[in-house]
């Protein structure tokens, strides 16, 4: 039996017009084996649940610089849950403060990563946590 590859949507959501890190995060998932859809610039939290359906994603990855996190990570998982998608783990970066980060855990937002995180400890964490979720029976 074999498993399938976890496959991951990299986005940028709001108004944010850099994406340099998400582009690299996006190409070092693929490295790690993983397949990756990458959404681009300037998505709606609508926008990237709608891709996240489509494309059947096993994670979401949201990549803010602006500052909006803290509504744009809480949009993207209350759109998440709403269209069925509990079980899909909502990940990103960023300049986020660690007490945002921790708001946002308590929220449903799973690890979020800032500057100076490794791109193996990223894998690391999805790997981990998909496989935790598929174990449960959470995702498949």
């Amino acid at each position: 039996m074999t498993t399938a590859p976890i496959k991951v949507l990299v986005a940028k959501p709001g108004l944010d017009g850099h994406d340099r890190g998400a582009k690299v995060v996006a190409a070092a998932l693929r490295d790690a084996g993983m397949e990756v859809v990458y959404g681009g610039l300037h998505q709606t939290p609508e926008a990237v649940v709608e891709m996240a359906l489509q494309e059947d994603v096993d994670v979401v990855g949201l990549s803010i610089l602006s500052g909006a996190h803290m509504t744009l990570f809480l949009e993207v998982r209350r759109l998440l849950d709403g269209a069925g998608l509990a079980s899909v783990l909502l990940t990103g970066g960023g300049i986020i403060p660690a007490a945002d980060a921790e708001q946002l855990g308590g929220s449903g937002v799973g690890k979020l990563f800032g500057p100076g995180t490794t791109l193996g400890e990223l894998a690391a964490y999805i790997e981990a946590e998909v496989g935790r979720r598929r174990a449960a029976g959470e995702r498949t």
